[in-house]
């Protein structure tokens, strides 16, 4: 067998994009950053950029979002995060013309963190903003303020959207990630609205109640209260143990 030669193989890169969704006024927002660069210089766009030779790809997208928007990550398995976000891998996309540039594989990532701050942009960012979930995946339907109208994510960055959209919206069905979305300490009541702006639906507060108080450890009882949504104190909890729920969190048809 011959000696391998690499440069009888074509060269590519490798990127990581950033699928960053947090709850902002009771609506799912995800993480844009408009291109102050080509290609699709001006457009807006999921955060990311290219792998360095020396990084892993866990550290490659936590530089990224740094970079480009000042907020950070952690690993499930990492230390206390700032902001106590989540971090996971979610799906690689590799069609050769995804990128004018040349060959270019992205392995995307899917962050979930509370109401997150503003983000400050950087790299080679020109701004950043949150924006509702629906918003960005209809942009190419909608109109910008010009009349003209919006123009789509640049790359494949709607399809990666979706996907990480929809692996929130599933997990959440049978997983605890919901309470990954909220402080610390959170009523029943904030997790409740998580589940709405996730999933789009309106949820029934006492079937809701029950369902997550009646979960062996999903939800522990921290002993506090707290009046900050109005109204009567609301015993407040912390996630659980539990990593799967059993019976499942199901999804309401609509």
């Amino acid at each position: 067998m011959p000696p391998y030669d690499p440069s009888a193989f074509p060269p590519f890169a490798v990127t990581v994009d950033l699928v960053v969704l947090t709850v902002r006024r009771h609506a799912l927002c995800a993480l844009a950053v408009r291109r102050g660069e080509p290609p699709f210089q001006g457009r807006w766009a999921l955060p990311g950029g290219f792998v360095r030779a020396d990084e892993d790809l866990e550290a490659a997208a936590g530089r990224e979002l740094a970079e480009e928007t000042g907020l950070h990550a952690q690993s499930p398995a990492g230390s206390s995060p700032v902001y106590g976000a989540h971090l996971e891998q979610l799906a690689t996309y590799g069609d050769p013309k995804r990128d004018p540039r040349m060959r270019v594989v992205s392995v995307a990532h899917l962050v979930l963190a509370p109401d997150l701050p503003a983000p400050t942009p950087g790299g080679d960012a020109h701004s950043a903003r949150w924006a509702p979930v629906e918003t960005l995946l209809e942009q190419d339907d909608s109109l910008a303020r010009d009349g003209e109208l919006a123009a789509p994510l640049a790359f494949d960055h709607a399809r990666i959207l979706a996907d990480g959209v929809e692996r929130a919206r599933s997990k959440i069905e049978y997983s605890s990630l919901a309470t990954a979305f909220c402080p610390p300490e959170f009523t029943v009541g904030e997790l409740r609205r998580v589940y709405e702006a996730v999933w789009g639906v309106a949820l029934d507060p006492r079937n809701f109640h029950r369902k997550v108080t009646g979960t062996p450890g999903f939800l522990v009882p921290t002993g506090g209260t707290t009046t900050r949504q109005g109204g009567r104190p609301a015993q407040l909890f912390r996630a659980g143990g539990a990593t799967l729920l059993n019976p499942p969190m199901l999804r309401p048809e609509v």
